[in-house]
């Protein structure tokens, strides 16, 4: 598949939420793995497609404007 290594994070949640992380952790820390990739490959796609629109949105207006 591809190189993976270790990081470590911190972040603030919600009580209940925490507690939920830290259970998941315990018992199934793989699946915690598989959801923070999940989460910040979304992210990542985002961004890539709001990049690639707002780089268009100027082309597009570039075109638009009428030439002196």
């Amino acid at each position: 598949m591809w190189e993976t290594r270790s990081v470590q994070l911190s972040v603030q949640l919600p009580r209940d939420i925490a507690a939920q992380a830290e259970e998941v952790q315990a018992s199934d820390p793989e699946f915690l793995s598989r959801v923070v990739l999940y989460g910040l490959t979304r992210r990542s796609i985002y961004q890539h497609l709001r990049q690639n629109d707002e780089d268009a949105g100027d082309q597009v207006s570039e075109a638009i404007q009428p030439q002196p």
